[in-house]
């Protein structure tokens, strides 16, 4: 008994971090997929639609071709 006490937190703290963990990597996950469509997403624009926004087509293909880690 007296050993089943003593690591009885120890699970429950790896489980923890382990969600904490997955969550980070799931919420890095989705940041990508969110960026990656909606770089995309001014490759099917009109250019009259990306003149609204303020960009050229030129412009547009240059962000979709941007890597995840270029803000």
């Amino acid at each position: 008994m007296a050993i089943d006490t003593i690591f009885a937190g120890t699970d429950a703290e790896d489980r923890s971090t382990l969600r904490a963990a997955g969550r980070r990597l799931w919420l890095a996950f989705r940041a990508w997929y969110v960026k990656r469509q909606t770089r995309h997403a001014l490759l099917g624009m009109t250019d009259d639609q990306l003149a609204d926004i303020g960009i050229s087509r030129r412009e547009a293909e240059r962000e979709a071709q941007k890597s995840f880690y270029w803000d």
